[in-house]
């Protein structure tokens, strides 16, 4: 007996046989949108107070963003305040408050990676199979690790491109930056490097699932290099050659390290199950058998013991005749 979905429970209902209506896909989906959220929330108040006052003696995130900036030579950025400190240009009335709480959002953010990943997982995880489903402490350490990763990789490439680009003419012109647009760079470098981070990890989850096999990662490896390079020179916002280089060399190993992934996975998943394999390992030709020539009408199977070499042989049309009648009848039709 199939369990009625009710629209007012915020938990999507599973069918006895496992599978669900669109409408029940929506609400689950909606379900991980809310909770990610609201783990998003709770560490952007944390991320909020972090700006200003660093916990645990580590340096605030006001700090660290800067760092890039104020790293430059005194005689390559414009000196605002009196005492010659490091500071940043505001021109806007809502600048200072604004620009404390896209950082407080973009700290959220990474802090509640973990939650979000999960949510992201749980809900690719009824498609996988009950072995498959005790990677997801995996799924998820690992999905943090490397957007914590990129997001750490852009900053240093941040740190590199600062110290080229704005000391190449400092001795005829000085820099000064303004708060929002340079707080914008770099928190759009190190989403985008983050984010980029996590595309071999979900190369890796469709592997689990079974959209993705090894063999057709190991076709496309070429077109895929190529890709992380074509990507990474389009959606670097720096546009300079050594953030482009790094992003699409990082890139390529990790893809090739989940293209081995899956050549591992497939190779264990072929030795437990020798039966089930891909359908792009199966030839044409014995894809399926080849279907049985059409008999004429009015013929009927020759039995087993009558075939000779594989081929069947069908008795004229006068014996079938002679055999349709009775032997009465055909006594006297002779």
């Amino acid at each position: 007996m199939k369990i009625p979905f009710d629209p007012r429970r915020r938990r999507a209902v599973v069918n006895p046989d496992g599978t669900m209506s669109i409408v029940e896909h929506l609400f689950e989906l909606r379900a991980r949108l809310l909770w990610s959220l609201a783990a998003i929330v709770v560490t952007s108040i944390v991320g909020f107070y972090w700006y200003s006052h660093g916990p645990f003696g580590l340096p605030s995130t006001g700090h660290l963003l800067t760092g890039p900036y104020c790293d430059l030579p005194a005689t390559s950025r414009a000196e605002i305040t009196r005492g010659g400190e490091c500071r940043l240009l505001a021109t806007g009335v809502f600048d200072q408050f604004n620009l404390r709480l896209k950082v407080a959002v973009a700290t959220g953010i990474v802090l509640a990676c973990p939650m979000w990943l999960y949510q992201i997982w749980a809900f690719i995880v009824p498609a996988l199979h009950r072995k498959e489903k005790r990677y997801t402490v995996a799924f998820v350490g690992l999905g943090g690790t490397l957007f914590i990763s990129g997001a750490v990789l852009g900053y240093l490439m941040i740190t590199s491109a600062f110290s080229f680009f704005l000391t190449v003419g400092n001795e005829t012109q000085v820099t000064a930056l303004q708060g929002p647009q340079y707080f914008s760079f770099v928190l759009t470098v190190m989403a985008i490097f983050g984010v980029s981070f996590e595309l071999p990890l979900f190369i890796i989850a469709l592997n689990l699932v079974g959209v993705l096999p090894y063999t057709k990662l190991k076709k496309w490896r070429r077109g895929l290099l190529l890709s992380m390079f074509i990507f990474s020179a389009v959606i670097t916002p720096s546009g300079d050659p050594f953030t482009m280089l790094a992003l699409g060399a990082a890139l390529a190993v990790l893809l090739e390290l989940s293209i081995q992934f899956a050549r591992f996975h497939d190779r264990l998943k072929s030795k437990r199950n020798p039966t089930d394999g891909w359908e792009g390992d199966i030839d044409d030709e014995t894809a399926s058998p080849t279907p049985a020539a059409p008999q004429p009408i009015g013929a009927s199977a020759a039995p087993s013991g009558s075939d000779v070499g594989g081929a069947s042989t069908i008795a004229p049309p006068e014996t079938l005749m002679r055999n349709s009648i009775p032997r009465s009848g055909l006594d006297d039709v002779l």
